[in-house]
């Protein structure tokens, strides 16, 4: 199954792509597209209609599939929230973790974390991590959820996070972010391609945040310029950064030049092993997509493993104390993105 995603994936950034699957997924891709074209349209001509809570909704999402950076940005939106004296909750399908997400899952009351990464799923746990304040719930129903969120603990925001898609919740501003160096890929639709939506989708995006996925951020605001003449949105860069690489146990910080393992179960594992290129790597391991680890995917390694925070989040159930970090910096100017947007 993992080689058959990794293919699909591969063929997802790569434009002349061919072969037997290649043309199995464009077919797929034009039942894909019919599906997601009429429920945009319903929606779009009022024929189905958002429902609506008691307080302001920020959406965050993608118009491609995952790996794009977003977690950080629905954090650090969140703390601003919190700074500005506002109570946020942030609303999650719960992808990836165990608990059943056919009802409300309380993952954080804001000061109490109720579950760990595992029945939580990774994304949810680690916002409960460093969104401090933060209310965190998980649910399909996304309306429910938020209501639950809004009547229980008063809260004043609405963070849904992927939720451009999810148009069953009305929202006040709709915020999409996109990879600086994969952009669109192809430019296919699923699963042909990595896009959610057709092009239908982009009269919907208030703002546009360019995720800058290189150490050198100029790419990012070139296209940024780019996209913000071309398509009339406000558009923002997102500078992620790595800032040190430290034991999951300890907290001890891994000296640079130091051997290392590095793994990782994300969207997009490039410019997560670009970013340790100041230590002497042995082996690079991806896993798919918020996979659950299992001891034995760590135990043979040797030497010190170093992760992503989302990874290690669940890798902090092991005994072993030879996991390490690395802890990224995300700068994005939250108030400019927001601007204004913050009132019901």
């Amino acid at each position: 199954m993992k080689n058959l995603k990794t293919e699909i994936t591969k063929i997802h950034y790569k434009k002349e792509a061919k072969g037997a699957l290649v043309k199995v997924l464009e077919i797929a891709s034009i039942f894909y597209g019919i599906g997601s074209g009429l429920k945009n349209l319903f929606y779009d001509k009022g024929i189905i209609k958002p429902k609506k809570v008691n307080a302001c909704v920020i959406s965050v999402g993608n118009i491609t599939t995952g790996g794009v950076g977003k977690t950080p940005v629905v954090a650090e939106i969140a703390k601003y929230l919190i700074s500005k004296g506002e109570k946020p909750a942030i609303v999650s399908r719960g992808y990836g973790g165990k608990l059943s997400n056919k009802q409300i899952n309380i993952i954080s009351d804001g000061e109490k974390i109720y579950y760990n990464a595992i029945l939580a799923g990774d994304e949810p746990f680690w916002l409960a991590e460093n969104a401090k304040g933060t209310v965190v719930v998980t649910s399909k129903n996304r309306y429910e959820a938020a209501k639950y969120a809004i009547e229980k603990f008063g809260v004043t925001h609405i963070i849904l996070d992927d939720g451009f898609q999810h148009r069953k919740l009305y929202r006040d501003i709709d915020i999409v972010l996109s990879d600086s160096e994969k952009g669109f890929g192809n430019e296919k639709l699923l699963p042909a391609g990595p896009l959610r939506e057709g092009p239908e989708a982009f009269k919907r995006i208030d703002k546009m945040i360019i995720v800058s996925k290189n150490l050198d951020h100029s790419r990012a605001e070139k296209i940024a310029k780019i996209t913000a003449k071309r398509m009339k949105i406000p558009t923002f860069v997102c500078k992620t950064e790595p800032d040190y690489v430290y034991n999951i146990k300890t907290g001890q910080k891994l000296q640079p030049e130091s051997e290392i393992t590095a793994i990782c179960a994300i969207g997009q594992p490039g410019q997560f092993f670009d970013f340790l290129k100041d230590y002497k790597i042995k082996e690079m391991i991806s896993f798919d997509d918020h996979h659950q680890y299992e001891l034995k995917d760590i135990q043979k390694i040797k030497g010190n493993i170093v992760t992503t925070e989302k990874d290690a989040v669940k890798l902090k159930i092991f005994e072993n104390n030879n996991i390490f970090a690395l802890k990224l910096k995300t700068n994005i100017k939250v108030e400019e993105l927001l601007n204004g947007k913050t009132e019901k």
